[in-house]
């Protein structure tokens, strides 16, 4: 499993969605302190949850270090609580790890992207530990596929 936070989820959702060995994903909230939040009240940018994608991979087929690879690339990770027209702390940047291993993962993935000046300014990406994550409402689920929208 693996976790994602990087702007609005229905884009992330189809950006994850074509990797393949990615077997499934959902969208939902993670990070906050409310319990089973609603959309309404994470938009409100009060309940402290980031919009966010939640992962099922096979790792004989898609390394976590190539899910990195695409976290990175899909945002920009230097802006704070911002993506495009999307602003809000739902909206920040996170790698959400579910172990040890996928902590010095993302550590590392970060420290190289830093280390090689891929970005202008400082990379703002959280690295934190996975908790509850509360599933979206199925109106959020696959929303670019439903609408015909291509990120």
């Amino acid at each position: 499993m693996a976790t994602f936070a990087a702007g609005c989820f229905w884009g992330v959702q189809e950006t994850f969605d074509k990797v393949k060995g990615v077997k499934y994903s959902t969208t939902g909230y993670t990070g906050g302190t409310m319990e089973h939040p609603t959309y309404e009240e994470v938009s409100s940018d009060t309940s402290g949850h980031a919009q966010a994608v939640q992962l099922s991979y096979d790792p004989d087929v898609v390394t976590y270090e190539t899910l990195l690879t695409t976290f990175w690339d899909l945002h920009d990770p230097t802006t704070t609580n911002r993506q495009g027209p999307n602003i809000g702390s739902e909206y920040r940047s996170v790698i959400f790890y579910h172990s040890p291993l996928q902590k010095a993962a993302a550590e590392k993935s970060k420290a190289e992207r830093e280390a090689l000046g891929t970005y202008s300014q400082p990379i703002m990406t959280e690295i934190v530990a996975a908790g509850p994550f509360w599933k979206a409402e199925a109106r959020h689920q696959k929303y670019n596929d439903k609408h015909s929208i291509s990120g």
